[in-house]
């Protein structure tokens, strides 16, 4: 089940908004708690009910681990012993749970989402002809694993706590962030839930929630997805002209950005109905300075995670420069091979680790740069390596970069128009490429807007006038661009 479809608006969401705040009622917030995290179910489970089975096997495991390393941790500071190399060993104890919770998350997330890539290299490289497998990825489950990853090392840490098995379920499989994130904390999400306060219905909470979920809407089913009709029938095109080049590459870009911060809206939106702030995950990342910037804006959430779970264990900036750039660049790349099972993802990962590395090296005269230039060379490069995150294969990519270079062919629209089967369409299409870009260069940030907002007649017409527009585009359903992932 998608956001952007009517069973999620005419039925479910419906439905699980009134019994929600009908078991509200309760002196107990169980029934609340147990009801969320059913109905949170039958919204994965309703995409493939097979894998319920799936996600409710890692739910298990992972609260194991953690409540085994939080007893070794409490066996450790309960135990006042003076022999130091004694006082370890407890140490060593929460290690076990930790490696092999580790280890059953990565191999989840490798059997389902990397057995035919690494079968397809390794048959490539040694000759051989293992079977591939062509596993159904499960929704989400680069998300709730990676979620729950970094769960386990915080409460090796000891910055999180174990709670109930149904506080940590309602955790992992809240729905409106269950299957593309926001990446939540355990500890920004069960205070919420365990407030008495916020049990109940809040009518400056709902209107922000719909206000909110109606621009993700809009952005997804109106703008996101009439883009996608220039991105899709170009990335498949050959001899593509130069403006016809710029347009594909341009209509991804854009794409992909009112696609996944639509969802994230909605996400947040829906958070806000329940009375639960899911953190936002976009920050204006097309006017970024530059790539490091771009990723302090961009699915903000994931770029927390990376930095706290993989960037500072490697050591982060504290070992001197050299190991500083090779620290971020294996981030990046970390991040290239989560996003997806090709090459064409990890070249993509390491070439922005590759210039984020750069500005490190040079960042005292990159500075010296006037900021609008800054931005537009920065646009330019996230936009050119948006081609190798959409392209399915590297002469695919290669094919849209001639076009973006091919001076001897300037134009190259009419082809582009006639993939698309459509002239009106296609005239929609370049409108609002325009419109687009003029929206995310002077634009208000939405976060800011539903901080600021107010049910007023006049935010209500305009909420009204989106929804009913975004509603009559849903005939066209698509999934969304991070369910791949």
């Amino acid at each position: 089940m998608v956001f952007s479809s009517y069973v999620f608006i005419l039925a479910f969401l419906p439905v699980v908004l009134i019994v929600y705040y009908l078991l509200s009622r309760a002196r107990s917030p169980l029934p609340q708690r147990l009801f969320l995290i059913a109905a949170s179910l039958f919204f994965y489970g309703y995409y493939n009910v097979r894998y319920l089975l799936l996600i409710v096997m890692s739910i298990a495991v992972n609260y194991f681990a953690a409540c085994r390393i939080r007893a070794h941790r409490a066996d450790r500071a309960s135990e006042e012993l003076p022999d130091k190399a004694v006082q370890g060993r407890p140490a060593v104890g929460a290690k076990l749970p930790l490696t092999l919770g580790i280890l059953f998350n990565i191999a989840l997330l490798g059997y389902f989402k990397y057995y035919d890539f690494f079968i397809e290299n390794i048959n490539r490289i040694a000759g051989t002809s293992f079977a591939l497998r062509h596993i159904l990825l499960p929704l989400g489950i680069s998300f709730f694993t990676f979620q729950q990853l970094s769960f386990l090392v915080s409460v090796y840490h000891g910055e999180e706590e174990v709670g109930q098995l149904r506080d940590y379920c309602l955790f992992v499989t809240f729905f409106p962030q269950l299957v593309a994130g926001p990446l939540v904390l355990y500890s920004e999400m069960i205070p919420q839930f365990k407030d008495e306060r916020l049990r109940r219905f809040n009518a400056d909470n709902f209107a922000a929630g719909i206000y909110l979920f109606t621009i993700g809407l809009f952005k997804k089913a109106v703008v996101a997805d009439s883009l996608a009709f220039f991105a899709d029938a170009g990335f498949g095109m050959t001899d593509i002209g130069l403006a016809a080049g710029w347009c594909i590459s341009l209509s991804y870009t854009l794409q992909i950005f009112f696609d996944f911060s639509g969802y994230s809206d909605m996400a947040v939106g829906l958070g806000r109905m329940f009375n639960i702030n899911i953190p936002m995950n976009f920050w204006k990342p097309y006017r970024s300075e530059s790539i490091s910037e771009f990723w302090r804006r961009w699915h903000i959430t994931l770029g927390r995670a990376l930095g706290t779970y993989v960037y500072k264990p490697l050591g982060g900036n504290r070992k001197g420069l050299p190991r500083t750039c090779i620290n971020l660049f294996l981030t990046f790349l970390v991040s290239g091979l989560w996003h997806g099972a090709a090459w064409t993802f990890v070249l993509w990962g390491a070439l922005h680790g590759g210039f984020v590395v750069l500005e490190r090296i040079f960042r005292e005269k990159l500075a010296r740069i006037p900021k609008a230039l800054r931005i537009a060379v920065t646009f330019l490069i996230v936009n050119a390596l948006w081609v190798l995150f959409r392209a399915e294969s590297f002469p695919q990519a290669l094919e849209v970069y001639r076009g973006m270079l091919n001076i001897s062919h300037p134009v190259g629209i009419r082809q582009l128009i006639g993939a698309t089967d459509s002239m009106v369409q296609s005239l929609v299409n370049l409108v609002l490429i325009a419109l687009s870009l003029l929206v995310l260069l002077a634009g208000k940030r939405t976060c800011v807007r539903a901080e600021d907002f107010t049910p007023t007649r006049r935010t209500f017409l305009w909420s009204a006038v989106f929804f009913m527009t975004a509603f009559l585009c849903l005939s066209r359903e698509s999934i969304f661009i991070y369910f791949n992932f």
